[in-house]
């Protein structure tokens, strides 16, 4: 019996249904075709009204022209792989609309080179940005709270410590020999026992809070592998579209005793920190190794990305709201920070060294 298929003998150019510049008009999606040479040749109504723009206005201005300042380089960088026939995957951008908003792009585009055009596709995600926006707020806000109400534990622990040495020092000058009501003798006794009780709590107190102990942070055994397949399937799309190639070696240290939800941070911030700043004239490479040196176990985050002049951050890298490239899209200065605090907060550190165009490795030191 031979079997049929409708798809091999449909002709799509005898459908009046399908009609590709109705789809050019009516989708919601932004489309447009730019040349080479920088300007935009055809845009559809989604991109317009997003814009606030006439046709004519887009096509006789240089598209540079509508990108945000801070975008602009990197965008440029990667618009010139497009001319190499190199295709633009899910790279985000700002745009400055007529009335002066700010709105995020996320882009996919492939290029025709023998006609010189770029076709491409891209999706208004503002509203992400936003939400991410105000989650990072909302971060930086509960760090900030927890770090005052650890100060203010410590300031109020540590600074009680001295009325309660003062009442002490008074109960030991006091001569229980002329107290000859045993009533008034045992209240003393007990008022004495207290106190005493009193400073041993607040020393254990001042004790734990400088000594960075944290009651709900769990640590266990984790292996690293595991860790890194978590992390690399959260973010699988990033990575698959990035094309990243990954150097894994776990042999040395297969296993850390560490807090998992820490971690799995340090990789993701990392790791998305690498692609990030990925260098477009290069395939992207990062490497991840564990090792022992002295008998204190490391791991090693490497990368061929555009790096970092490390005379001109110096000791700011970690710092909050740190960001070190004009150029960069989406930084907020959070990523090292939250790998320094929670590295920290387990007795770790976390060196840096890093050349321009050349690329950056982490060091990370575990604490036994």
């Amino acid at each position: 019996m031979q079997s049929s298929n409708k798809f091999d003998t449909l002709n799509l150019e005898s459908k009046t249904d399908f009609n590709l510049e109705r789809f050019f008009q009516l989708t919601p999606d932004i489309l447009c075709i730019a040349g080479y040479d920088g300007f935009i040749k055809k845009a559809n109504p989604a991109f317009l009204n997003l814009l606030g723009y006439s046709f004519e206005e887009l096509m006789n201005t240089p598209i540079s022209d509508f990108i945000y300042s801070e975008d602009k380089i990197l965008t440029s960088r990667f618009r010139e792989n497009l001319k190499k026939d190199i295709p633009l995957l899910n790279f985000e951008n700002r745009y400055v609309t007529k009335n002066g908003d700010l709105v995020w792009l996320s882009w996919t585009s492939i290029s025709e080179p023998e006609n010189e055009l770029i076709y491409a596709i891209a999706k208004d995600i503002t509203h992400v940005k936003q939400l991410e926006a105000e989650r990072n707020l909302l971060l930086l806000d509960l760090a900030k709270l927890n770090a005052d109400l650890k100060q203010f534990s410590y300031t109020t622990s540590h600074d009680l410590r001295s009325p309660v040495n003062n009442l002490l020092s008074l109960f030991s000058l006091l001569d229980l020999s002329k107290i000859e009501d045993s009533e008034t003798l045992e209240y003393i006794e007990l008022l004495n026992t207290s106190t005493l009780n009193m400073k041993s709590t607040l020393n254990k107190y001042v004790d734990a809070i400088s000594g960075e102990k944290r009651i709900n942070i769990q640590v266990e055994a984790l292996n690293l592998d595991d860790i890194l397949n978590i992390v690399r399937n959260s973010i699988n799309t990033l990575i698959t579209n990035s094309k990243v190639r990954f150097e894994i070696d776990f042999s040395e240290v297969p296993e850390l005793k560490f807090s998992s939800f820490y971690l799995q941070s340090i990789f993701l911030n990392l790791i998305s920190n690498s692609i990030k700043y990925s260098n477009p004239s290069v395939d992207t490479v990062i490497s991840i190794k564990s090792r022992k040196i002295n008998n204190v176990n490391q791991l090693v985050f490497s990368d061929n990305g555009i790096g970092l002049d490390m005379d001109e951050v110096e000791n700011k890298i970690f710092g909050l709201h740190q960001s070190f490239h004009n150029n960069s899209h989406d930084s907020k200065g959070i990523g090292l920070y939250l790998v320094q605090s929670h590295l920290q907060s387990l007795g770790g550190t976390i060196t840096v060294e890093s050349k321009v165009n050349i690329g950056t490795t982490f060091t990370l030191t575990f604490k036994e």
